[in-house]
């Protein structure tokens, strides 16, 4: 398959995924894999199952194949009509998230794989988001600019250390956090911060993207922030992009930053709303982890320590710190984020286990009950999705352990009602994660497909037999799940945040 062909496959694949969740119903009675489109009524066809391709539009002289642009054309004719609401921006958003593949496939094909097995699952999300119109936009920026920081393209490249005067500090943690900060000095690679400064960690992209605002310009001219120098070992990007993991295992941290890029529905900034709540998040999710180790289990919390960032340009120059993997890993387990598993990489456990029934059940044990019990009994909703999980194995390829990351997803359940919050953890874990793992699975293993959904619906029963959930009943009896409606969400230009789910027939229903 040449580049092109590779490339329009990729972004070919979410947008359909969108395209007939959220504007068509099946219309079998025309052949397999057929749709109508809701808002002209005209018919699509599709090849496959969870991941929909080769689409043909019926036209009078019969089916004609569509290409990614005339695909995005027509996307864009149909919610036209069905929304009766213009957009002139997800278009280009569609075609540069076509263009970004393209661009990832070629660097991929000249560039080395990581060979620690978690860091290559966390870079090779070549198609990303499954339902997503635009998974792999990066704002329209020339492939030059982007591309060495890409996690698709196997990037690694050193942090930037900057200076920043002691008045201008502005930071949340305590000492936890501000010695995770301060310890990646000894991997800087020039002068370290002068008497009066401390320390702060930059994203070199994110230096080049917000470094000609007037307040950060000024800061340099002034002495109020100096350039250090770069790191001696590399960062790796992780699926996130903004977040960077150093193994070094004198630091075996996490850092995240800013970037004023939007990236699936969002300009992936750490806010000052966010920043400002991410203590309180992030303790309640510890307090209910450590909990769960008293009762024996081994999920585990990637905890957000704290940030640090200058007070002229808090949300721009933040560097978040989150836990590294070692000190919580299984001795002898292998971390792998859940996400690459769906995307169906090579060699991945769920593709080579000889057992795949047993498998399942070793994957719903370590992922379920952790984020049930958090939402039962400490009020705590964990974005569960594919990319916030990460999934451990033992040398056998067996699921032994889930961790869980990112307070600035986290919700609590004080601060919403519990039907939204109850909704929010559904669709994180059943539909954006166990649909997708499971899916996976049975498309591998055909013969395990029958097996799939029964299993998740008795461990969410054996979880409420043993420690008692009141939603458990109506979820299993509901004739749907939400599913988040990302491509009217961008095409009608909501908040990011501020989700629309549509209903989804739900398996989980005896």
């Amino acid at each position: 398959m040449d580049l092109n062909t590779a490339a329009d496959a990729h972004a070919l694949t979410p947008l359909l995924n969108c395209l007939l969740r959220e504007v068509a119903e099946p219309a079998a009675e025309h052949g397999e894999g057929t749709h109508r489109l809701r808002g002209s009524g005209r018919l699509l066809r599709v090849r496959g199952g969870r991941r929909p391709a080769r689409p043909e539009l019926r036209r009078a002289d019969g089916w004609h194949p569509l290409s990614h642009s005339e695909l995005v054309e027509l996307t864009s004719g149909e919610l036209r009509r069905y929304t009766g609401v213009s957009n002139d921006e997800l278009p280009v958003d569609m075609a540069d998230s076509r263009a970004t593949v393209a661009a990832l496939l070629a660097a991929r094909a000249q560039a080395a794989p990581p060979r620690d097995p978690y860091l290559l699952s966390e870079q090779s999300l070549v198609m990303g988001h499954p339902h997503h119109p635009a998974p792999k936009a990066r704002g329209g920026a020339p492939a030059a600019s982007w591309l060495p920081y890409a996690p698709e393209a196997y990037a690694r490249f050193p942090l930037v250390f900057l200076a920043l005067r002691e008045d201008q500090v502005a930071e949340e943690g305590g000492p936890s956090a501000a010695t995770a900060i301060d310890s990646l000095a000894d991997a800087l690679d020039g002068p370290r911060p002068p008497a009066g400064y401390r320390l702060l960690p930059a994203h070199p992209w994110q230096l080049e993207l917000v470094g000609a605002r007037r307040a950060v310009r000024e800061a340099f001219a002034d002495g109020r922030l100096l350039r250090l120098g770069g790191s001696r070992l590399p960062a790796w990007p992780t699926a996130s992009i903004r977040t960077l993991y150093v193994p070094d295992p004198a630091a075996d941290l996490f850092v995240k930053f800013s970037l004023d890029v939007r990236i699936t529905n969002d300009v992936r900034r750490l806010w000052r709303h966010d920043l400002l709540t991410l203590r309180r998040t992030d303790a309640a999710a510890e307090e209910g982890f450590a909990a769960l180790r008293r009762t024996g289990s081994d999920a585990a919390w990637l905890a957000d320590r704290g940030y640090r960032t200058a007070g002229f340009a808090f949300e721009e120059l933040a560097v978040l710190v989150r836990d590294g993997l070692h000190a919580h890993v299984l001795p002898g387990a292998t971390p792998l984020l859940a996400a690459a598993l769906a995307e169906g990489e090579p060699g991945s456990p769920l593709a080579r286990t000889a057992d795949p029934a047993g498998w399942w059940r070793r994957y719903l044990r370590q992922v379920v009950p952790p984020v049930l019990e958090l939402f039962a009994r400490h009020g705590v909703v964990l974005e569960a999705h594919l990319q916030n999980t990460l999934v451990a194995f033992d040398a056998s390829g067996m699921p032994v352990q889930a961790l869980f990351r990112d307070a600035e997803g986290v919700k609590l359940l004080r601060d919403l009602d519990r039907p939204a919050a109850w909704q929010r953890l559904v669709y994180c874990l059943v539909v954006n994660h166990l649909m997708e793992i499971g899916g996976a699975l049975a498309e591998r293993h055909p013969d395990v497909s029958p097996f799939v959904w029964p299993a998740v619906r008795e461990e969410f029963l054996r979880y409420d037999a043993a420690r008692g959930l009141p939603e458990t009943a109506e979820l299993l009896a509901a004739s749907s799940l939400p599913a988040k409606a990302n491509l009217l969400l961008r095409w009608t230009r909501a908040d990011g945040a501020a989700a629309r789910y549509l209903p989804l027939p739900n398996p989980l229903r005896d």
